[in-house]
């Protein structure tokens, strides 16, 4: 029996997903997932604003295998906080097949960055979604920003699309190559040519430095994850915004599964499901390479690519 217990209504991860349709190519790579704890050995944080469910690093390689991955980038929880114990355990564990991205405070020494390159990790996560965290001084990023760039790493941002404008200044002064969570979680029930989305299209176009995951169609879509027909057609109203990122800036992109899936209200997915939304957003084998190979080897594995 764990000493957490879960938040209210809180959405386990489906535990019996189904084998994709879709074949990712070789050597692909999972660039958005998490571990949670387990709680019992590695402690959710006291100024967490939700308590998940354990989903331990055996059942994130055991999903990884599953669905034909070879690689994950394992991101810090926001239940963890600035305690990375977790995920890097995780990646020490996958023996060189993961890269991590902490979630640090200005406190941290040298001497702790060191370590935590050392195990993989490369990137630093600032989250700007208010419901999940609270407002860190931007002086303070800033600061971490210019100490992790000296390592090579990058930053990842999490907000919401109506911020972008109060947020633009900030994010085209960072020093490092800038990652975007789930395209910036458009309001897809907008038009995809619609000024919103456009601005978030333009600060990719004007600053090369930014890149974007095109993943968790389950959190954007408001169609749902049903299929209306033969084809493999859920999240259907995600897909024009992905493949629009995708195209446009095919050498910028990542994709993830996001398992395991924290803070979803009304449905879990099928990551099998997900896996098969990726034809429909990079639609040849080109464009499926750079998304799952490529692009995710040269920023994670340089040394390799």
């Amino acid at each position: 029996m764990s000493a957490f217990e879960k938040t209210p209504g809180w959405l386990d991860w489906y535990a019996g997903p189904s084998k994709p349709k879709f074949q990712v190519p070789a050597g692909a790579v999972d660039a958005h997932c998490h571990v949670f704890g387990p709680g019992d050995e590695f402690p959710f944080a006291p100024e967490r604003k939700y308590t998940p469910c354990d989903a331990s690093k055996q059942q994130l390689f055991a999903l990884r295998d599953h669905l034909g991955f070879a690689r994950n980038v394992i991101v810090q929880a926001t239940c963890h906080g600035a305690d990375n114990r977790a995920m890097v355990d995780a990646c020490k564990a996958a023996n060189g097949k993961a890269r991590g991205v902490a979630t640090v405070r200005r406190s941290v020494t040298d001497e702790e960055l060191q370590e935590l390159h050392a195990a993989g990790v490369r990137g630093v996560r600032f989250n700007f979604v208010k419901r999940l965290v609270d407002f860190t001084p931007k002086d303070e990023l800033m600061e971490i920003a210019g100490r992790i760039a000296k390592l090579g790493w990058h930053v990842v941002i999490y907000f919401e699309a109506v911020d972008l404008p109060e947020l633009w200044d900030f994010f085209t002064s960072l020093p490092t190559t800038v990652v975007v969570d789930h395209m910036g979680r458009p309001d897809v029930s907008k038009p995809v040519d619609g000024p919103e989305f456009e601005l978030f299209l333009r600060f990719m176009r004007e600053h090369q430095n930014v890149w974007s995951k095109v993943s968790c169609p389950e959190r954007l879509s408001v169609t749902g994850p049903k299929a209306l027909d033969g084809e493999q057609n859920a999240y259907r109203d995600v897909v024009p915004f992905a493949r629009r990122v995708v195209e446009e800036f095919p050498d910028r992109v990542l994709w993830g599964t996001d398992w395991p899936h924290p803070n979803l209200k009304d449905h879990m997915p099928d990551d099998g499901l997900l896996v098969d939304f990726i034809p429909h957003i990079a639609p040849t084998a080109e464009l499926q390479k750079k998304l799952l190979v490529d692009n995710p080897m040269r920023l994670y594995w340089p040394e390799e690519a």
